[in-house]
């Protein structure tokens, strides 16, 4: 284990205690308190989902936010079709509405939890894997992938919204019954219910650690420096590429599907773009290079956004923004770049007396004997 990574391992014991023990009881383990924390944490886990792909594989993906709202589209349909059993033919009261006369067929799967949850990870990651073969096995980088990311999270708003009859349209699903999974029904006001969200987070972040920790992290961070000089060892760049671009979806929407239990509905809202570019800016104020600087930059910064607009309740996003701006002028790579600059040169002020006895030993030609020298 190297001295870095023992830094990084005391960030994520800090993180944890941090989430699990001091956010809890700061609330004074209130409902109401509880449930604000809960949804910082969901908005936290999307930023680490990007921080995956735009910090280690250098993909920057401004459509991030479809991969969110999916998923919390596809917990929200369950939870809509168990709120409607009594409804004429079990379908959601705004298909009624819009004279549907059978319950659609891509909403059938939703009725078992089971398959709701597989779902969850599997839809959006099929869904990036299709785009990333387009745009990865084109070589298409940089600006063009932000720009086409853009472009798809665009067109996926405008079918949610168009499609009324299977979406709710404009105004999402809403009216959710409560989730039920092993005997444990979801209360968003609870404190299981927060140390549920917590505990996703937590083991999300274990695992994709491992995942960046691995030989296949080690080759998204070279492909992230030079793609050219990886694909001369002889390796497919595009299947990574392609592998955390998806795995990336596939967290951000099981951070959305907590979202939408948080909230209590699903809505279009959570993939529009400003929303999409908000948890840009969460992972860039963090530290898009860190997992969990990035997560604790989504949780600071909306706890700082709902702190703001209770004190200036009209121009707290001027606050805000200047606050970003510092951040872009003053520390480019985030909270997690300053701590870095600070730990190093910790590091190089411990180590300058033993530079300046070498200094010495060069200019005399005398060795510097140490203490437990000259006693002996």
């Amino acid at each position: 284990m190297n001295l870095n990574f023992r830094y990084d391992v005391v960030g994520y014991v800090l993180f944890a205690v941090f989430v699990l023990l001091i956010m809890p009881m700061y609330a004074s383990f209130d409902g109401f308190q509880l449930n604000t924390y809960a949804r910082y944490l969901t908005l936290g886990l999307a930023a680490m989902a990007l921080a995956l792909s735009w910090g280690y594989a250098g993909i920057l993906n401004l459509g991030q936010a479809g991969s969110f709202a999916l998923g919390s589209y596809i917990m929200a349909a369950h939870l809509k079709l168990k709120a409607s059993e009594n409804m004429p033919g079990g379908m959601p009261d705004f298909m009624g509405w819009t004279n549907l006369e059978a319950l659609p067929w891509f909403w059938q799967p939703f009725h078992s939890v089971t398959l709701t949850l597989i779902s969850v990870i599997l839809l959006p990651a099929i869904v990036a894997s299709i785009i990333g073969v387009f745009m990865f096995r084109g070589r298409i980088t940089g600006v063009f992938v932000a720009i086409i990311t853009l472009s798809f999270l665009v067109a996926f708003q405008l079918v949610f919204v168009e499609y009324q009859m299977y979406t709710g349209g404009e105004n999402g699903l809403t009216g959710l019954a409560s989730l039920e999974l092993f005997n444990w029904t979801a209360n968003s006001y609870s404190t299981d219910f927060y140390y549920f969200v917590a505990g996703c987070l937590i083991v999300i972040m274990v695992l994709t650690v491992a995942l960046v920790r691995s030989k296949v992290g080690l080759i998204l961070r070279a492909i992230k420096e030079n793609p050219d000089r990886v694909r001369f060892f002889g390796y497919n760049v595009a299947s990574y590429e392609i592998m955390a671009f998806s795995t990336s979806a596939a967290i951000a929407s099981w951070a959305g599907m907590l979202y939408a239990l948080v909230l209590q509905f699903a809505s279009p809202s959570y993939m529009s773009v400003s929303f999409s570019l908000a948890i840009v800016i969460w992972c860039a104020v963090g530290g898009r290079n860190s997992l969990v600087a990035a997560a604790l930059g989504g949780i600071v910064v909306n706890a700082l956004q709902g702190r703001l607009s209770e004190i200036f309740v009209e121009g707290w996003m001027l606050f805000l923004g200047v606050v970003f701006i510092l951040v872009v002028l003053f520390m480019p790579n985030g909270i997690y770049g300053l701590l870095r600059a600070s730990v190093g040169k910790l590091k190089n002020m411990t180590s300058d007396g033993k530079g300046h006895s070498h200094a010495i030993e060069a200019n005399t030609g005398l060795p510097m004997q140490s203490d437990s020298k000259k006693e002996r």
